[in-house]
């Protein structure tokens, strides 16, 4: 006897929902790794060094990613309203990303640390931390800064 049609399961929306989310939110991590990488060189040939540019780097990456996720990833999350909103939100989404800032530098860090090439080309250890922070950084975001999303 022929098995009947399956039907997508009832959630199939919400799902490709949250996977078209989870998309839009690597695209723009994407534009942060080469915000972050740019901004590492830059402060690196400025004399900031390995580690104090890093983090110049990362909060430079982070406030556009904020934007950005703000104006398409999350675009349908409720906002905070006015100028004063915003800034909170920024600072929210900041905070909750230090999660993900730990998970990030700390690759960074190891690599950088204990691997001669990441040390002579930063942008590996970047690559690296970026990719072990990004998981972390969609659930909180997701979660706390742009709710309703």
């Amino acid at each position: 006897m022929p098995r009947p049609a399956q039907r997508p399961p009832q959630n199939w929306s919400r799902h490709a929902a949250l996977a078209g989310q989870a998309f839009r939110f690597g695209v723009v991590g994407t534009a942060g790794f080469v915000v972050d990488t740019a901004t590492l060189y830059l402060a690196l040939w400025l004399g900031a060094g390995l580690y104090g540019g890093r983090v110049l780097s990362y909060l430079a990456a982070a406030s556009g990613n904020w934007a950005l996720n703000r104006a398409w990833t999350f675009r349908a999350a409720r906002r905070p309203g006015g100028h004063a909103g915003a800034a909170r939100q920024w600072a929210l989404f900041l905070l909750v990303n230090l999660v993900g800032f730990a998970v990030n530098y700390g690759t960074y860090a190891a690599l950088v640390a204990s691997w001669p090439l990441a040390a002579a080309h930063p942008v590996l250890a970047v690559a690296a931390g970026s990719l072990a922070g990004m998981t972390g950084n969609f659930v909180l975001s997701r979660r706390f800064v742009f709710r309703g999303a």
